[in-house]
Parts: C-alpha cells; structure tokens; sequence
C-alpha cells in the first residue's frame, strides 16, 4: 500500500511540472465565480493607520514583522474596508490621585477633561470572506505517513510553512502563479488528503476604589449617564451585577484567561501586575506579545485589570491571570493559521478561558478542529459574535464556542451587533471604558478609552468564566459536578446560559436570536456554587 501512495505522489511531479500553466488541470477562469471564495481578495491594510487621529508612537521590536504580501490589485481594494470599532480617549477629571506606591506610574499622565472614543460610534465591521492569497491549509490522511505527506507537499511544488502538530494541520505556501483556487482544486483530486481549505482571515470584532469604575455602566450602572459625554440615560441596575457577585468572589491567581489579540501593554499601570510572562508573539514570531494597537490591551483590562488598586479601572476576575498571546498585527487583521497557533499555546500553557475578541464570515474546519482540541481540553472559549448586524460570524458560531452579543447601557440589542440561533448570551459592548496602550494617545497621556464593539462584550463573559472556575471547588457533590468532581466546560457554558437576564422578554421571551439566554448576570451565576457551600457547612 505504501509503495502504490509512493507511485502515486511521485506521478504527480511530472504531471505538476507539465502543467505549469495549468491550463489542464485548473478550472476554467471565468468559472471562478463558482468558488466561494474565488470572487474574494485579501483586504490587509498595509501601512494603513487605523487607530483614529492621534499621533502614535508604537515601540518597536528586534523581529522582523512577517506580513502577508498582496497584490497591487489587493491594495488598491483595501481602501473601502470598513472601519474598526470604537475606541474613545479617556481623560481624567478630579479622579482619585494613585496612592504613593503607584506615583511614579501616574506622573507621565496629564490630567485632562473628558473620554474620547477612537472612531465615533462605528465598530468594525465584516467585508465578506477574506483570505490570504497565497497559502492553504490541508490535513492529510491518518494513513499517509510522514514520509510521504512530505512527498506529496514536495509534488505539488508547495512550501511548508509549518506544521501544526495538535490538529495535524500542513501549513503550505502555494507556489508561484498558482491561486489559491487552483491549489484546492489540485488537493481535492488528492485521495490521502482529507481536506483542504483557505487561510481565512478575521478581524477584531472590538465597588473597587478605581477612579474610573462610576463609569463601568457595564459593571454597575445605579442610573448613570452613560457612555461618558453621552446623553443616553442609562436605565436602572442595566449591569451585569458585579458589585454581588464579588462578595462571593474575586478570582483565584492560579486561573488562566488567555487574550488572543494584539498584544498586551506589559507597562501599563492597571495590567503589570496581572501579566503571565509565557506569553507568545505569533506575528513577528518572537516572545514578546507587546501590543501595537490597542485592542488587546482594552480586552485584557476588561476581563481582569487589577482592581481595588487606586488605578483606572476594575476587571470582571480581579485576582485571575493574564497570558498575552499575539495573533493579530498593528492592523487588527488575523488570519486562522496564526489563530490556531495561538490557541495551540493557550492549551500548552494551561490555560482555563480563551478570549477571542475576533470575527468574520467564513466556515474553517481547521480552527474548528483547533477550537474544538480547546474545549476537549477543558478550556471555555469565549467568541465576539461580530459588528455586521447580520449572522453570527466565525468562530463564535461553532458549538464549542460561547458566542457573545453586545448591549447597551438600556439593556437593548445593539442595532450593529450580529445575531442568530448560534448566539448563546449577551453583555455590555457599547462605550465600555478600558485600558489602551501607554503610548497610544501620546507622551503623558491618560491611558484610557471607551469602545463599542463585541470585542468589548466578550471579556466579560470571559471574565465570568474565570471567576465560576475559581470556586468550583466549592461543588463538591453538586449535579453540576462531571466525574472527576470539577466542573466540565459544557457546565461553565450551561452555567452563563441559564443564569442570564431575559432583558427583552417583553419581545421575545425566552431565549431568542438577539441576545440569546440574556445579558449575563455575574450574581445569578454564582449562585448554584453559594447554595452548594452552604449545603456543604450545614
């Protein structure tokens, strides 16, 4: 069997070669239409700034950036992408001054008058499937030895790239003048391989005594204005209940939420303490997952800041950790096989929750598979259901995954966030205020916004996972318990689910396509775990 897979590889070297031009063997050009993804262009944002009108100066690394390299007719496509999500300057006001220990952190920070949001209220939003355009991603056979997959890679004229072991994925770079299309083609006439698919590329789908929690809505909202500077008045108690659920909680440090972003600011005052340091860069391939936008940043506080610090902000899991992971650039793009990548080190490094603040249209069975070694695993995936106001998108829809809506400051759906019968809850997402980047607004600088986005709904769902994992010891003999006595991912995710608010029962009672069980309520959800110890004291 081996020696007919062998014969069969090699016959394929002269035929490849012969057909250079692929004149015989590729589909016809004008029946690319038939492809779904032939009519698609990669839309990456070279050199493009779009982190709205201020001055950045992002601090450099040794690497060398990899980028995906487009067409000059890519390029020149980019310029009508959409914007990205909403991010507003924050600007301290009369706030509560650092305590001494934290002076020096506070001096290079100008006391300014108000918050700013980066780019006026338009989150970003998805621009049809979106792939690079020169690699694949392909999973051979079980059968297929390494020998001969590594034959097969070579007949084809491709290069590897990478293999990625956890899901057995090849990571091939296609060979000169041959289009993506064209390589899937050839690859599915293959008998050993069992799939072949594009690089598909996603998108950022963007009481403590912290001087900036009266403004955390999302938290506690006792009938504030916001977002800051906004006349919208907020409804009474429209909050996830987090003042409550702390008086049970507050995080244990040996819980792991792993950021899948752009990085992380490890010199920001509300973050430096709560940073692990096994972090990986998956962009410039290097150990430093420094962020160079500011998404990641934003992300990482909201799910767990430090907090009760006399800094900015609270994060949802106080006392829980940090691992920065960079999969996305200084545009906010990302492309699956950098995604799985990331997720692959989440699972090495012992993570509980993986936050994926990213989305786009487009059904991957690689990061599927990824998502799914995840959850088999025992990590909660949290995912931004997307901006597009149309379905959920990538990879919130997969089952695995808790797929996130966005609301706002009056427990309504937001008119941009994405829905359908994959979204399982919803949080605040609109003028959430957080962390960015020291540098980001320039020298001296308060390092604050606000954003809208379900980027910015997602860590707080992250963030609740993490705190229901740092009690589950507390559920000894609880139903909910799996047979080793610890919670199961399904029971976290079941957990989220059934405890949620049905904030808009009055339309759509019970669980719907908009906001799916409910806005999360962090008190409800911790409320089996109390129960049960209290059972256990009695």
């Amino acid at each position: 069997m081996k020696r007919e897979k062998f014969i069969f590889a090699t016959l394929l070297i002269p035929f490849f070669l012969f057909s250079l031009n692929l004149r015989l063997t590729r589909p016809d050009r004008e029946d690319k239409a038939a492809s779904p993804y032939s009519s698609q262009e990669t839309k990456y944002l070279l050199g493009e700034n779009r982190l709205a009108d201020s001055d950045q100066n992002v601090p450099e690394k040794d690497s060398v950036k990899r980028r995906l390299q487009l067409t000059r007719k890519t390029r020149e496509g980019a310029t009508d992408s959409s914007a990205p999500k909403t991010l507003t300057k924050i600007r301290p006001e009369n706030l509560a001054l650092s305590t001494p220990d934290k002076k020096r952190k506070k001096d290079s920070f100008s006391s300014q008058n108000r918050i700013h949001n980066i780019n006026a209220g338009n989150p970003f939003r998805s621009n049809g499937i979106q792939y690079v355009p020169d690699q694949v991603l392909v999973k051979f056979k079980p059968s297929l030895s390494e020998e001969l997959r590594e034959t097969t890679v070579a007949a084809y004229q491709a290069r590897k790239i990478r293999r990625i072991p956890s899901i057995d994925i090849y990571h091939l770079k296609t060979p000169e003048n041959v289009s993506v299309e064209e390589m899937l083609y050839l690859l599915e006439q293959n008998p050993d391989v069992e799939y072949a698919v594009p690089n598909l590329i996603r998108h950022l789908a963007i009481t403590p005594n912290d001087p900036l929690f009266g403004q955390q809505y999302a938290l506690y909202n006792p009938n504030q204005i916001v977002p800051p500077g906004s006349p919208q008045q907020g409804i009474e108690r429209p909050d996830i209940r987090a003042r409550e659920a702390w008086e049970e909680t507050m995080g244990d440090d040996e819980v792991i939420i792993a950021i899948l972003d752009t990085g992380v600011d490890f010199g920001h005052p509300d973050l430096d303490d709560k940073l692990l340091m096994n972090g990986y860069d998956f962009v410039n391939d290097d150990s430093d997952p420094t962020d160079d936008h500011y998404h990641g940043t934003l992300v990482a506080g909201i799910a767990a800041a430090e907090t009760n610090n006399d800094e900015g902000i609270a994060g949802v899991a106080w006392n829980c950790k940090i691992l920065p992971i960079k999969i996305a650039d200084n545009t906010g793009w990302v492309d699956v096989a950098t995604e799985i990548l990331g997720i692959e080190r989440a699972v090495q490094s012992g993570a509980h929750v993986i936050n994926l603040s990213i989305a786009g249209p487009g059904y991957s069975q690689p990061e599927r598979d990824a998502i799914r070694d995840a959850y088999n695993n025992g990590i909660v995936v949290v995912a931004a259901a997307g901006n597009s106001g149309a379905g959920t998108e990538y990879p919130a829809a997969y089952d695995e995954c808790l797929a996130v809506a966005a609301t706002d400051s009056e427990d309504l759906n937001t008119a941009w966030s994405n829905y359908g019968p994959e979204i399982d809850v919803a949080a605040p997402g609109e003028g959430i205020v957080g962390p960015v980047p020291t540098w980001f607004w320039g020298p001296g600088s308060f390092p604050y916004a606000s954003g809208d986005g379900t980027s910015f709904s997602a860590p707080h769902v992250a963030g609740l996972a993490a705190l229901i994992i740092s009690i589950k010891g507390l559920e000894e003999g609880d139903i909910l318990l799996d047979d080793d006595d610890i919670l199961s991912v399904e029971d976290v995710m079941n957990i989220i689910r059934y405890t949620a608010d049905d904030v808009n029962y009055g339309n759509y009672p019970g669980r719907d396509d908009f906001i799916g069980f409910g806005r999360i309520n962090m008190e409800r959800a911790l409320v089996p775990i109390i129960i049960s110890a209290l059972n256990k004291k009695r």
